[in-house]
């Protein structure tokens, strides 16, 4: 009797295996304890927080490249290797001398003159040109009925308001360009105008302490964008104290008119004669970051490409000494697609791999402003045009603490599904509806959303080319997002595990449907 009991068991355990598709079966190559096990690593303290450009960074990418040759994925053809190295700049200030009519200014109590918009070079000019905030906007204009040609410009930092309310651009509660970039912007003005110099003053800098004096030395690493190199006038930031001289009897209802936000009028600009002279020199050193990329090679549609990604770097030690260790972010993502490349590779090498080549890459630079997804998309090593999607993991280990519903250990916000593709929602949710069963909330695609989250991670320098995106993620903007509490033991493994499955379920329909995605929906003209 037990034995005629147990064998229907058998069989109907043998039938339900036989009955699991390909995709069920390779999705369970990911798993807790392989997730715990990678995380454990990459966000352990020996990666130092992994900070892009530096030590902990470089060893995240060298433990991911040997992960991806260890279990079968090839390096990229082009690249000769697994690393897509990018480069990022250090300036560092060598010597800088300001003279106002012959007599030296001190740097640090005089002046500043930060590296990060100065270039090495000397200039001089007889005069200067007061300009107010050195706007020249439709809607706000210093600069009209002054000639500041071989001049030096003198301006405050900021913008104007009215009735306490900024209108250069009225939809911004926090200024317009005028104020962030700001200086940048007000600089390549003048130049544009002619100048030869400019004069900056901060209304709320009065004078300026040891840490920045020298903090204006040093940049930290930074991402050389298309105009990095590009002309520029130099500047030095002054004190109050040293403004007063410069300006004389002006400066002090100059000052009051800037601390307000109040418009400068016409007659509030004015040149005189002053014998200035710029000499500044700076060293520039070069340092390495690099994306890191493993490839499941396709079969009919190999020249086709399903690219899933997440960012390996993070923000690294705080001033107080304590190590940032990104479980979360984004470690939760790197190990998922680790694991999911793993299981691509598991398939192709038992005769099931993918139609068209999956590419699993891990940038880094997110934390910094996107810059190793933004050198990838600049300068593609697989067409654009033939890659069909984006999936980007960026936090999938933790639940948001604001969501205050049921579902907390079983959702994932989705965010793109409505850009780009109407493809993505209809295998996305069809993927999930049949293998997983997580609510997919929409809620940061909503176009009111302040949070602008389809902007802030790395699918979108693949969406602002036309790439179809979709971008996966936990929502915890609160409790240790970008603090040091962000730690291992925080991690909800499981429900980590379902979201990396649910999202190796729709690459897989992806890579394998015989049509790539349809690019049916303009591209939004809104930027980051």
């Amino acid at each position: 009797m037990k034995k005629l009991a147990i064998l229907p068991l058998l069989f109907l355990g043998v039938g339900a295996f036989a009955q699991m598709d390909d995709a069920a079966r390779y999705a369970g190559i990911i798993r807790t304890s392989e997730l715990q096990k990678h995380l454990n690593i990459i966000a352990g303290d020996d990666m130092e927080g992994r900070e892009t450009g530096t030590r902990g960074q470089r060893k995240a990418a060298a433990y991911i490249e040997n992960f991806f040759k260890t279990t079968g994925l090839a390096s990229p053809a082009p690249l000769k290797g697994y690393q897509q190295l990018y480069p990022l700049y250090q300036d560092s200030m060598v010597s800088s001398s300001f003279k106002l009519n012959g007599k030296e200014a001190i740097y640090g109590t005089d002046y500043i003159s930060p590296v990060n918009n100065n270039e090495t070079i000397k200039a001089s000019a007889k005069s200067i040109v007061f300009a107010g905030y050195g706007i020249d906007d439709p809607n706000y204009n210093d600069y009209s009925g002054l000639d500041v040609k071989g001049k030096v410009v003198v301006f405050f930092l900021g913008e104007p308001k009215k009735d306490g309310k900024y209108f250069i651009d009225t939809k911004s509660a926090r200024g317009s360009a005028w104020t962030f970039p700001g200086l940048s912007k007000k600089l390549e003005l003048a130049m544009q105008k002619g100048a030869k110099g400019a004069i900056v003053i901060s209304p709320s800098t009065e004078s300026f302490t040891t840490r920045a004096a020298d903090g204006a030395k040093k940049t930290n690493v930074y991402y050389p964008r298309a105009n990095s190199n590009a002309k520029k006038i130099n500047y030095v930031q002054v004190s109050h104290a040293y403004a007063g001289s410069l300006l004389g009897d002006r400066f002090s209802a100059a000052l009051a008119k800037a601390k307000s936000n109040s418009s400068f009028e016409a007659a509030d600009h004015f040149e005189q004669k002053a014998k200035t002279a710029f000499a500044y020199k700076k060293y520039r050193t070069t340092v390495n970051a690099s994306n890191v990329l493993g490839v499941i090679e396709g079969t009919d549609k190999k020249d086709e490409f399903v690219f899933i990604t997440a960012h390996y770097d993070h923000i690294g030690i705080s001033s107080n000494g304590q190590i940032n260790n990104g479980a979360d972010d984004d470690g939760s993502g790197t190990v998922s697609v680790m694991q999911i490349g793993e299981a691509f590779a598991k398939a192709k090498a038992e005769g099931k791999g993918p139609r068209r080549t999956v590419v699993i890459m891990t940038v880094s630079g997110e934390e910094k402003g996107l810059w190793g997804s933004e050198y990838y998309s600049d300068h593609p090593v697989y067409p654009l045009e033939k890659t069909t999607v984006d999936l980007n993991i960026d936090m999938i280990g933790r639940v948001d603490t604001e969501r205050m519903k049921d579902d907390t250990l079983n959702y994932v916000y989705v965010v793109g599904h409505d850009k780009l593709s109407s493809d993505l929602p209809v295998i996305n949710e069809a993927m999930n509806n049949k293998y997983t069963g997580l609510v997919l909330d929409y809620k940061f695609d909503d176009p009111n959303d302040p949070n602008r989250i389809y902007f802030r991670s790395d699918h979108y320098n693949f969406a602002r080319k036309g790439v179809p995106v979709l971008f996966f993620y936990d929502g915890m903007l609160k409790s240790d997002y970008h603090k040091p509490g962000d730690k291992v033991e925080k991690i909800y493994f499981a429900l980590m595990e379902k979201r990396a499955r649910m999202v190796f379920h729709t690459a897989w329909e992806m890579a394998n449907r015989e049509e790539m995605l349809k690019r049916d929906i303009p591209l939004s003209t809104a930027t980051r």
